[in-house]
């Protein structure tokens, strides 16, 4: 490199879904990080451009079925369940970070599971300074993160009542594989709502709000929605409040003031203003005694592989915002 930094080599397994392209994508122009490889069972062998096609003349790489052990860090962006099995079979030398992009490691009962290896919530906006000092991260849910953004400021002062969140998101969230619900006949022009107030994410989010405000004992509503849009997610968080509108404004502007990918504005926000970002945008709407906090984020780089690049940076000890400064495409 021209400023004389060495570059540390990551390595990607299940590169061939959404958030391995989307990783791809962040990586190959991040100034500290050269990718070892790009790991795939279905499509070893196969030039990565010809899954993920946006990357055509960006990169000449391979997926391979080989995983190298030179690396520094590894990006597990397998589905949910996987991750824990593939440690299980295969014994990572000590060196090896991990950043893993499923669901197996955020809860506090499932991050100590596999010997050695102990996994932190990589929620930078709530802890950054554990990440830092950590070895390996559980990336959080991308429902979780816009969720819980939009609530730890009140958590940490103590005013969580019960939250009625609802939430809408894009196709990408339920991944690469074909399901009847991605198929473009039935999600074009429609909307509905699934796993509700079941959501698996709803156990992660109580466990940091908790973190932040062990007294709190209120119920968490949540309904997510499918909509007919290909990434982002709209939040809607509903609760009790009695704190004026400056008064909540100030809450958040604090809270946020020294996090780079989070911001409070003062009018309503939309997706297009943060699709293809880091961004977490945030609107506390008040209206009479009720608080709607209403907060977006594109799903697949907040809400999964850009989060995980901003926990690499921080687990590096870089800036935290190297690689990630994007802009959304509003238009």
């Amino acid at each position: 490199m021209s400023d004389g930094q060495q570059k540390i080599k990551v390595g990607i397994v299940g590169g061939a879904g959404y958030t391995g392209g989307e990783l791809i994508r962040l990586l190959l122009y991040h100034p500290r990080v050269e990718i070892g490889f790009v790991h795939s069972r279905s499509h070893a062998g196969e030039p990565i451009y010809q899954v993920h096609r946006d990357l055509l003349g960006d990169t000449s790489m391979k997926f391979t079925d080989h995983l190298q052990e030179d690396a520094d860090v590894w990006f597990l962006c397998m589905g949910h369940g996987e991750s824990s099995r593939f440690l299980q079979q295969h014994r990572l030398p000590d060196h090896i970070r991990i950043i893993d992009l499923s669901q197996d490691f955020r809860l506090q009962e499932h991050a100590h599971n596999l010997a050695g290896r102990e996994f932190v919530y990589g929620l930078p906006e709530w802890q950054r300074d554990r990440i830092r000092q950590a070895h390996d991260i559980a990336n959080p849910g991308c429902f979780a993160t816009a969720i819980q953004l939009g609530l730890l400021p009140l958590a940490k002062a103590g005013l969580l009542t019960d939250v009625h969140t609802t939430a809408i998101t894009g196709s990408t969230g339920a991944g690469q594989k074909l399901q009847p619900s991605t198929h473009f006949s039935w999600r074009a022009n429609n909307i509905n709502a699934y796993k509700t107030l079941t959501h698996q994410h709803l156990r992660e989010i109580r466990q940091t709000l908790l973190a932040l405000q062990p007294s709190y004992n209120g119920q968490l509503f949540f309904i997510p929605w499918r909509g007919d849009f290909t990434r982002g997610i709209f939040v809607s968080s509903q609760l009790h409040c009695t704190l004026s509108q400056d008064e909540i404004f100030a809450l958040y502007e604090d809270y946020y003031a020294s996090h780079p990918f989070t911001h409070v504005s003062r009018e309503m926000v939309d997706i297009k203003q943060v699709v293809n970002t880091n961004k977490v945008l945030i609107y506390p709407e008040k209206v009479g005694d009720q608080l709607v906090v209403h907060s977006v984020e594109d799903n697949l780089i907040k809400g999964a592989s850009g989060q995980a690049v901003q926990n690499l940076n921080l687990m590096m000890g870089w800036d935290e915002t190297l690689g990630l400064q994007l802009k959304a495409s509003v238009f």
